[in-house]
């Protein structure tokens, strides 16, 4: 294994036996192999892949897709039946948070428990206690038994636990959500911390902004095989196109993405957009179209009655621009025509960044009963949102979707992710920084000492 390397799997695979009654279990044990009372099921089947060190990626798929199965065999929970797993590195692990705690001890006796899990000293806990103890703010309960802990309580600590023992390899599974708005954000702050003090990190997540957000690679899974690793915006639209695929075109969708298996690194596209901005600076701003400016990472959901058309960005005198200047008034308009009769319809919007951050969107209504109460077949609707570009400079993407309900049952209709591109131009006046323009006014004042 390189000494690059952070984790190395090599046709990893689990497989269960499951058996459809207890007795069979007795049977398979006297029938000494020479029949099957059980049926395979392979939660993991020949995964492979490397991770480099300092490298973060996301693990995304469906309910049941072999994502937990996969990191308790990388942590060594979880025995394979085939492959093989090398780690470079000490793991913390992330799993099923406060599963290890002994409910009869304190917290306090836990938090050495949970450590010594790990392979850490009494010593190293104790030199560490007053972060993790003030990480996990749970005051004068921590010499209590855990058993009269809130779930939300249990959590914290082992969240606690797991991200103060400085490890060399992070290991999260679905564990980025525990406690309220403010705790979150002391885990995810605490997160890139680690992520920036060169660790590895390994997640799985069902959120795809957060995936887009932290990693730097994504890996797709689906019925316990590795459909696609590439870019975290690319797989991530992988994803979401296969989790609201009709039963029907799955099957489909999986060869799709198996077929176009490795799209590593940056977007395609991204050099070409970086020129575009950079020749723009210093020159006049001029509102225009550029027909070379299209998205070349559109991905098309299946329709389910209805077809998104023609989304084009307007000015509002009707002009069609792509190239925008930051605080003038635009519109968005597409128009959706429907091949069955719905009830319930809204549509929306996104606006993304290039790497795929969520900045901004709207939707025509917030509840699904408020939405257009009956659509017929045949009908066309034209829709338009009016925004005001409240963005600096740099190049976004936008999404169109309709949703309706079908036997009773909110559902999207027809989805269209990356499907117009916009850029922002470069302003030499402009002082604002990062994403969004606040329209922050600096002021300055001398103060006489």
């Amino acid at each position: 294994m390189s000494s690059e390397l952070a984790i190395k799997v090599d046709n990893l695979s689990k497989c269960y036996q499951i058996y459809e009654k207890p007795r069979d279990r007795l049977l398979q044990m006297l029938a000494g192999g020479r029949r099957k009372f059980y049926r395979e099921f392979w939660a993991v089947k020949e995964v492979s892949f490397e991770i480099r060190k300092g490298e973060t990626v996301g693990i995304v798929g469906r309910n049941g897709s072999g994502k937990s199965t996969l990191l308790q065999m990388i942590c060594g929970t979880l025995n394979p039946t085939g492959g093989s797993i090398q780690a470079n590195g000490r793991i913390a692990a992330l799993l099923e948070l406060g599963s290890g705690f002994n409910p009869e001890f304190t917290g306090r006796e836990n938090v050495y428990l949970n450590a010594a899990v790990l392979g850490l000293t009494k010593e190293y806990i104790e030199s560490r206690l007053d972060d993790i103890l003030g990480f996990a703010e749970i005051g004068e309960f921590i010499d209590q038994p855990v058993k009269t802990y809130s779930s939300g309580m249990l959590v914290r600590l082992a969240f606690s636990v797991a991200i103060n023992v400085d490890p060399q390899i992070l290991i999260v599974d679905e564990a980025l959500s525990v406690g309220d708005e403010l705790f979150q954000r002391k885990c995810f702050s605490r997160i890139e911390a680690i992520k920036e003090g060169g660790a590895t990190i390994l997640f799985v997540s069902h959120s795809g902004a957060t995936v887009i957000d932290l990693c730097d690679r994504a890996i797709l899974i689906d019925s316990g095989e590795l459909l696609s690793i590439g870019s975290p915006k690319i797989i991530v639209g992988r994803y979401q196109k296969l989790l609201y695929a009709s039963v029907e075109t799955r099957e489909i969708i999986r060869k799709q993405v198996r077929d176009s298996l490795l799209i590593d690194g940056p977007l395609a596209h991204a050099p070409e957009i970086k020129n575009l901005l950079l020749s723009e600076e210093g020159s006049a701003l001029r509102e225009s179209f550029d027909p070379s400016l299209r998205p070349t990472s559109t991905i098309e959901y299946a329709s389910n009655g209805a077809i998104i058309e023609s989304p084009v960005i307007l000015s509002p005198s009707g002009e069609r621009f792509n190239n925008l200047i930051r605080n003038n008034t635009y519109r968005y308009t597409y128009s959706v025509s429907f091949s069955r009769a719905v009830t319930n319809v809204r549509f929306g919007m996104l606006i993304k960044t290039m790497t795929g951050i969520e900045v901004g969107g709207a939707h025509t209504a917030n509840q699904v009963s408020a939405g257009v109460s009956m659509v017929e077949q045949g009908q066309i609707f034209r829709v338009e949102f009016e925004f005001s570009c409240r963005l600096n400079p740099g190049v976004y993407f936008l999404n169109a979707g309709v949703t309706g309900c079908i036997d009773g049952v909110d559902t999207y209709l027809h989805r269209l992710l990356d499907v117009e591109m916009f850029r922002v131009l470069p302003d030499s006046a402009n002082l604002a920084t990062a994403i969004v323009d606040f329209g922050c006014i600096p002021k300055l004042s001398a103060c006489n000492e």
